[in-house]
């Protein structure tokens, strides 16, 4: 069994290194989607989650269309977590091998993409006063993985 944290964009080591060190304690596909802010080999990556990198399952995509034609038949269980998001992430029934995008730092994910799948767009509630800022990305993935894992039962985890 497995999720899978799909990375669109990342900007920023520091937090994909945090981001691959849960996906590998908890056994997740982290996904990235380029272009990268960095390079893989980056130091700074590494450090926040060098013992684990070696068990990490990462796999690299070219952009996100490569992405969304290669998982094209999983489309209807790919959820996207944006400030945006049309219902809490609480709300959504997490399943084996369900795939939760996230956006870049920066920017978030394509405003066309939430668009077109607005019913599967999943959001961590913010006072009304932090609207204008999210979460730091690390912070994001690991409050809706560890609720995607708690759904399940924390399979294969103890």
């Amino acid at each position: 069994m497995a999720l899978h944290i799909v990375l669109v964009e990342p900007e920023i080591p520091p937090n994909t290194g945090n981001i691959a060190r849960s996906c590998a304690a908890t056994g997740s596909v982290l996904h990235l989607v380029e272009p990268l802010g960095f390079s893989i080999d980056d130091r700074s990556l590494k450090r926040a989650g060098l013992d684990y990198w070696p068990y990490v399952k990462v796999e690299v995509h070219e952009s996100l269309d490569q992405f969304l034609r290669e998982y094209e038949d999983r489309r209807e269980r790919m959820f996207l977590a944006t400030t945006k998001g049309s219902r809490r992430y609480t709300e959504v029934e997490f399943r084996d091998e369900d795939m939760i995008l996230f956006g870049r730092e920066t920017a978030g994910l394509p405003r066309d993409l939430i668009a077109a799948n607005r019913e599967r767009s999943i959001r961590i509630p913010l006072s009304e006063d932090t609207r204008l800022r999210s979460l730091n990305l690390s912070n994001s993935v690991s409050i809706v993985l560890f609720e995607a894992l708690r759904q399940m039962g924390f399979p294969d985890l103890e």
